[in-house]
């Protein structure tokens, strides 16, 4: 079953990774007692999450907080090295917070994991976005093709805030 508008964010761990290094958080954590629009992608330095997804969301970090959010988070079913060299690359990682779900635990555990196989990836997340409120998601966006970035990118984030 797929989480939904309402639900609380499942209890999982997750590597943060942050400027200086890689560190166990929880989500009850990470989520508790603020904002953070959270977007999932199928995978560090993929065409569309490296090209248009992750890009929207630093080129409206400031206008993401400036309506209400606390924080944006970017998570993916990647290893912690993947995610903390994705965000050295991209230079995002002083604005956007990089979480890895290396064994897909918060994909499954919310419904949002896909089984990209066919393409060589094995089981991945949906793309999405979601606006969540001291744990409790309050909207969520899951993209029809892992290849859009539209309903779950940062303009329509802005429009839900």
């Amino acid at each position: 079953m797929t989480i939904s508008v309402g639900d609380r964010i499942p209890d999982v761990t997750l590597k943060v990774i942050e400027t200086d290094g890689r560190k166990d958080t929880d989500t009850a954590s990470f989520f508790g007692g603020r904002t953070v629009v959270l977007f999932g992608v199928p995978g560090a330095f993929t065409p569309t999450c490296s090209n248009n997804h992750l890009p929207g969301y630093v080129d409206n970090f400031d206008a993401i907080l400036a309506r209400g959010a606390d924080a944006v988070a970017v998570i993916a079913v990647n290893d912690p090295f993947v995610m903390q060299a994705w965000a050295r690359e991209t230079g995002a990682g002083d604005k956007i917070a990089f979480l890895a779900d290396g064994n897909a635990d918060f994909a499954r555990a919310t419904g949002l994991d896909t089984d990209l196989s066919a393409g060589g990836l094995g089981l991945r997340s949906k793309r999405f976005s979601m606006i969540v409120a001291d744990g409790t998601v309050k909207t969520l966006n899951i993209e029809d093709s892992p290849g859009q970035a539209v309903e779950s990118g940062a303009a329509r984030i802005l429009e839900q805030l």
